[in-house]
């Protein structure tokens, strides 16, 4: 069955609902058409605050045994709601047991109560006087309760695992647990649980909202899991207190989802939650995984409802950018850019610091990589406070070097106060072919990669003279993909452009362009990232213009940062990377589009391993890097069969839904 839990998501949705302080049959009414709302929207689970089937500011009221009994009746009435609506919710409400009152999260699903959290951490202070009403978890002496003719597990300590959604394991604190030093929720994570839940009635203050959003996003950030919070609304404000039903999603630090606040009717916020990304971030962090839980927990399972029609939802509730590596915030995106360049120019300082070289050699094509790469070695003489002549520049034109990257190369090198020399190739290079026996006419790979080689011999014969070194030039993408020629481009002695992706290179040039140059520099700066992106070693044509495009060769590199970043970053399986291409580029690229270069991705990716095996050092800027000696270990020669055998099978899938439709 193709739905969203086949992919690995959850959606869940957390409320703050409209309520009546006392009133439990009205407070069940509006659960339940609240889950009725979460159902049309194909949630699987939706979250209640704190007490929310009484309401949390009851105060002595919570001593009135119609109160207490009214509430307890009503979970077999929210329960069953849960499998008229298809989904699973958790309510709060107070429970009488052996004298003393809880405050218990109760889990219901398919049309049963699944089991009932305590809670353990009661406040008693000005606004809450929980200790006067409440018992905390610690002192129950028993593991079942009756509720109706049913026994059901009552514990803080129990997680409920479900079993058609592998990794998705829920956890549950109330309010108050999370403020605490040591948070239930922790153990829980480390216990396994990677979906954890929060219904709370916390009133708002001056600050308090944003201390909270960042409270609960921490929190998810070191559990490695998600986190919902279920806020009690305005409908709880009474007396001194005001409520402003602030509930959110966050998951692994990022939010994904806000209720609106200080609104009386009710809010929902949805989001998908990733499971499978969360299982895949435990699975590779060692400081997750060198912990285990203080205490035993006892996992009850369960399924989660799944949804009564085979159809994908086209919208996922969930951030899913077309440029992974590149945020689409303006002004995070400019913060982004100046962290990478510095992390580049202070990795490339450091070199030349520790080797004492105060002079390198670079080749300049006019092209982005290369400019990013000059900008940054520019940037880093100007830390160690080095001359800028000590930077050669060399244009290497060949035979299909275009006039307007040639141009831009010298311009910028002028402007730039650098040492700039031009040194063309073409006749060493037809030297080369007569001697190896190679036809000029014939525009192969050794036609190509013999240029690559030329330029790199240069580079580093010029270095040699200058008692420098040279700086690479290579991008992530590239590197990815194996676009580079191995010991030609693929070669220097320090590679600062290898954690930056090519979807972001324009960015940093066009950041540069904007925060670090003026005048004439940023003008050429701005023409380079017009440029289309050219390997410039096939030749022009007859109006000059360069024939041969790297993209329509290997495919847009928009798509192949986006498979790079979710193969890589979080492990995901060629299934689960097309299902979230095709939403995230609908109105770009076809299926079939997305899946030919999917094709292309995995082939060179596994092929090309062997050149990323011999990478010079260069820095690491971001969470995916390549280098063998850190983030990426992977042998040479291993088998892409695996992978290219379900891009098949989606191929075939899609083929048969196109004749189908």
């Amino acid at each position: 069955m193709q739905n969203l839990l086949s992919y690995g998501f959850l959606r869940a949705a957390v409320c703050s609902p409209e309520l009546r302080v006392a009133d439990v049959e009205f407070n069940v009414r509006v659960m339940v058409d609240a889950m009725q709302r979460a159902s049309e929207e194909n949630c699987a689970l939706v979250l209640f605050p704190e007490l929310g089937v009484t309401g949390y500011t009851c105060g002595d009221l919570f001593y009135q045994t119609l109160l207490l009994e009214s509430a307890r009746n009503a979970l077999n009435t929210l329960a069953q709601a849960t499998a008229e609506n298809n989904l699973a919710a958790v309510v709060d409400l107070p429970i009488l047991e052996e004298g003393r009152i809880y405050n218990c999260a109760a889990f219901l699903c398919n049309g049963r109560i699944v089991g009932i959290v305590p809670k353990t951490y009661l406040p008693n202070t000005q606004e809450y006087y929980e200790q006067r009403w409440f018992t905390s978890s610690r002192n129950a002496t028993f593991n079942e309760i009756t509720i109706g003719n049913t026994r059901v597990p009552f514990g803080a300590d129990i997680l409920f695992r479900a079993e058609n959604l592998p990794g998705c394991v829920i956890g549950i604190e109330i309010c108050e647990d999370l403020w605490a030093i040591n948070a239930p929720s922790s153990d829980k994570a480390l216990a396994g649980a990677t979906i954890l839940l929060n219904p709370s009635a916390s009133d708002d203050t001056l600050g308090k909202s944003e201390y909270r959003t960042d409270l609960v996003a921490h929190q998810a950030g070191r559990c490695l899991a998600a986190y919902l919070y279920a806020g009690a609304g305005p409908s709880e404000s009474t007396t001194d207190v005001v409520f402003a039903g602030h509930s959110l999603i966050a998951e692994n630090g990022i939010v994904l989802a806000l209720t609106e606040r200080f609104r009386f009717e009710t809010q929902l916020a949805i989001a998908d939650i990733d499971v499978e990304r969360l299982v895949n971030e435990r699975t590779k962090n060692t400081s997750f995984s060198q912990q285990s839980a203080t205490q035993k927990f006892r996992v009850i399972d369960f399924d989660l409802p799944e949804p009564r029609r085979d159809v994908m939802p086209s919208q996922v509730y969930r951030p899913l950018s077309r440029t992974p590596f590149v945020p689409t915030d303006p002004e995070r995106r400019a913060l982004h850019c100046r962290e990478i360049f510095a992390l580049q120019a202070t990795g490339l300082a450091k070199r030349l610091k520790h080797i004492g070289a105060k002079n390198v050699t670079i080749g300049v094509s006019g092209g982005l990589d290369s400019t990013l790469a000059l900008l940054v070695t520019i940037k880093a003489f100007d830390i160690l406070g080095l001359e800028h002549k000590g930077i050669h520049a060399l244009s290497m034109p060949g035979f299909g070097t275009t006039a307007r990257t040639k141009s831009n190369a010298e311009q910028l090198a002028t402007n730039l106060g650098i040492t700039f020399r031009t040194i063309p190739i073409s006749d060493a290079v037809r030297q080369h072919f007569q001697d190896i026996g190679h036809d000029e006419t014939t525009h192969d790979v050794v036609y190509e990669n013999a240029q690559a080689r030329e330029r790199t011999q240069i580079l580093m014969d010029v270095a040699n003279q200058i008692n420098g070194i040279v700086v690479g030039t290579g991008d992530l993408s590239e590197l990815a993909l194996g676009w580079a020629t191995y010991n030609g481009d693929h070669m220097s002695m320090y590679g600062v452009n290898a954690g930056v992706p090519k979807t972001l290179v324009r960015y940093l040039v066009e950041w540069a362009a904007d925060a670090e140059f003026s005048g004439d520099v940023k003008n050429i700066l701005r023409d380079i990232v017009a440029t289309p992106i050219t390997p410039e070693l096939l030749p022009i044509d007859d109006k000059g213009a360069q024939a041969q495009s790297t993209e329509a060769s290997i495919g847009p590199y928009i798509l192949h940062d986006f498979f790079l970043f979710y193969m890589v970053r979080h492990q995901f399986a060629p299934r689960k990377i097309f299902f979230l291409a095709q939403r995230a580029f609908e109105n770009e690229y076809d299926a079939k589009t997305i899946l030919k270069w999917l094709g292309v991705f995995y082939k060179r990716f596994f092929s090309q391993q062997f050149k990323r095996s011999a990478l010079p050092d260069g820095p690491k800027v971001g969470t995916v890097a390549l280098s063998p000696r850190g983030d990426w270990r992977m042998p040479s020669d291993a088998s892409a069969a695996l992978w290219l055998e379900q891009v098949r099978e989606l191929e075939k899938n899609e083929q048969a839904h196109t004749v189908s439709g």
